[in-house]
């Protein structure tokens, strides 16, 4: 009994001390907010690499996204509902749910592993106290360029695959499911809102937030040489996946209970 105590204890006083750094982590990311224009050559090259070299990753998983989102559909819909609506179910399951948060777990372990990587790299080598010694902030340099480039091109992005996996919905439906192109357009505006598409850009957004500092405080905070860039890697992708699911229940229950609650 004293042994499962002093885990819970060990692991509650570890979870508030990592809540703590990565505070001020973000803290100190955003006392650089104002050097943006000065790192601008930087960031255009994190934009590049979040956005351009997730494509592929994102237009793989958002065509099968639509794929299995339209067959599921067409399972569940074709004996209690006309299949006008197919193209409604769709639209929003993927604006409110499967285009934000599968972009976050794909392009998020992609980008996580990145940062822990390359971040641990420089710190268990020594380059970032490097750096410092060289007058180079590295949350100037490293961490706020990263955090910019992913919390603004993920909602981009996100938009991006909502548009691939809608389209790839469209083509299996008219295609095998014996649904007409007229039918599956007039279910997709008759009800469509805007705050769908709203609601999967603000979790965008967050998501983005979340997916940086993961990657960014684990390999800001790597120690023990390559077993320990290993573990940070693993870790900030682990971290990622869990916190962007998590933050999606929290971010669901304000945005269509509160905000935009009828």
């Amino acid at each position: 009994m004293t042994n499962i105590l002093t885990g819970i204890g060990t692991f509650s006083l570890n979870a508030l001390q990592n809540a703590g750094r990565g505070s001020m982590l973000l803290l100190d990311i955003v006392m650089q907010m104002p050097q943006m224009w000065r790192m601008r050559k930087e960031i255009s090259n994190q934009m590049h690499i979040v956005a351009v070299g997730s494509m592929p990753l994102i237009i793989t998983t958002s065509i099968f996204v639509g794929a299995v989102t339209a067959v599921q559909a067409v399972y569940q819909m074709q004996a209690y509902v006309p299949m006008k609506f197919l193209g409604t179910v769709i639209s929003k399951s993927v604006f409110i749910e499967l285009g934000p948060v599968l972009v976050a777990l794909v392009v998020g372990g992609r980008l996580c592993a990145n940062y822990a990587a390359e971040l641990g790299t420089m710190k268990v080598t020594e380059q970032i106290d490097a750096l410092e010694m060289l007058a180079i902030d590295p949350m100037r340099h490293l961490a706020m360029p990263r955090f910019v480039a992913t919390f603004l091109m993920m909602p981009i992005i996100t938009i991006f695959a909502d548009a691939i996996a809608i389209f790839s919905g469209y083509l299996v439906s008219i295609g095998t499911m014996d649904v007409t192109a007229s039918t599956f357009k007039e279910g997709l505006l008759a009800f469509f809102e805007m705050k769908d598409l709203l609601s999967g850009l603000i979790k965008a957004f967050f998501f983005g937030a979340i997916i940086a500092m993961s990657g960014l405080f684990f390999g800001l905070n790597t120690r023990g040489g390559a077993e320990g860039v290993g573990n940070a890697t693993m870790m900030a992708v682990v971290g990622s996946c869990v916190s962007v699911l998590v933050a999606d229940y929290f971010l669901a229950t304000i945005l269509f209970q509160i905000i935009f609650g009828d």
